[in-house]
């Protein structure tokens, strides 16, 4: 008889990010956060929250959105030209108040 080990499973969701790539879809600040909520209340593991620093929507949301403590931010490294201390979009991801970053 085969047995079968048990692994965890870890949920990535970027609904929040990528989703709103999708034409026609903009999410509102509201939005995010209920989605966020709705995503927690299912159990997802990781939600990633958008790309802080990269319009007034997403700022907002990490700004405010303090419930969940698995919230990823979206970036990038550093721009071309601009040293780590200088950028500020990279100083957006790291000061999102989040445990994670991608």
């Amino acid at each position: 008889m085969m047995s079968l080990q048990k692994e965890r499973l870890y949920i990535y969701d970027t609904t929040l990010r990528d989703g709103q790539q999708t034409q026609g879809v903009q999410f509102s600040t509201d939005e995010k956060i209920e989605i966020a909520d709705l995503l927690g209340d299912l159990g997802v593991d990781y939600i990633e929250g958008g790309w802080p620093g990269a319009n007034p929507t997403d700022t907002t949301f990490f700004e405010t959105y303090r419930t969940n403590a698995n919230l990823v931010a979206f970036g990038m490294t550093k721009r071309s030209g601009r040293s780590a201390e200088n950028d500020d979009v990279l100083a957006s991801v790291l000061n999102a108040g989040t445990k994670r970053f991608v």
